[in-house]
């Protein structure tokens, strides 16, 4: 078992041609057990090193950067940023782990992708674990969203792009010092004029603005369809995923287990203990 992240890219395809996207893995190679985890719409694969480490010695835990963010490719046409794309990226990323199920941890956009995915027929996704998302987007969170994706402001050092991550990801709650600059080196790259920018797409915004509902997005015929065991876990405090929407997710479709955390916002990082002890209870639940 290996604490240690390996850099590895995966061939997907579009209609526009063949992209590589990039995941980190951690733990044994060999294990038949992987965890695959997405991150939100404008972050990134490294976002989950904490929780990767804390879950590494019972799975191979697999963290792609979602197409036009860190480290992989951007796509030609910007409209193909949506989740058709994004499915089946990680249809071809989980064939290349040649491992026929998968349990699955998504924080806001990366649970979409996974509900979409767990969803299918026949799908690899044996639990997921929806952070911060669900079938119902509050039309204000999409609007409060809206107002930064895209936008590529240049930082001089990274004490400026750290306040900016402050800021604008100031819903995630509490952290550290040290956890806050880890969430900023791992957001930015230095430019060849010695600036740090965001690494991603500014053009995934494009298809986000134009498909802003007049009123909250509603995906339920999604989540109606996912059979496997589902946990939920909410920030107290978000303003994407409303108490009423969890009420509902509990009692229809996988009437999923949800679990609120106090004092945040959207999203739950799972950085710290008490977040990473709630999904690795559920994940190792009933497993032998």
């Amino acid at each position: 078992m290996s604490a240690e992240l390996r850099r590895r890219s995966v061939q997907c395809a579009s209609p526009r041609g063949l992209h590589r996207m990039a995941y980190v893995e951690w733990g044994d190679p060999r294990n038949r057990n992987v965890l695959v985890c997405v991150h939100g719409l404008t972050r990134c694969a490294r976002d989950f090193d904490d929780f990767a480490r804390a879950m590494c010695d019972q799975y191979r835990v697999v963290c792609p950067d979602v197409a036009g963010r860190g480290d992989s490719d951007r796509l030609p046409d910007p409209m193909l940023y949506g989740a058709p794309q994004y499915v089946g990226d990680m249809v071809a990323l989980i064939a290349r782990l040649d491992v026929e199920a998968v349990h699955w941890v998504g924080t806001s956009m990366g649970g979409l992708i996974g509900m979409a995915l767990a969803a299918q027929a026949g799908t690899p996704v044996r639990k997921l674990v929806l952070n911060d998302a669900g079938p119902v987007i509050s039309k204000a969170s999409l609007e409060r969203i809206a107002t930064y994706v895209g936008l590529a402001p240049a930082f001089p050092s990274i004490e400026k792009a750290e306040e900016y991550v402050r800021a604008v990801s100031a819903p995630f709650g509490p952290h550290s010092d040290a956890q806050w600059r880890h969430l900023t080196e791992v957001w930015v790259r230095k430019s060849d004029d010695g600036s740090y920018r965001a690494h991603y797409d500014p053009r995934i915004a494009e298809p986000f603005r134009a498909a802003l509902p007049e009123k909250d997005l509603e995906l339920w015929a999604h989540y109606d369809a996912v059979r496997c065991p589902t946990l939920v876990l909410r920030g107290e405090r978000s303003d994407l995923l409303g108490g009423e929407t969890c009420a509902q997710m509990a009692s229809r479709g996988p009437r999923a287990k949800i679990v609120e955390i106090p004092g945040i916002g959207h999203a739950p990082t799972l950085m710290v203990a008490d977040q990473i002890a709630i999904v690795r209870e559920f994940l190792l639940e009933g497993e032998s």
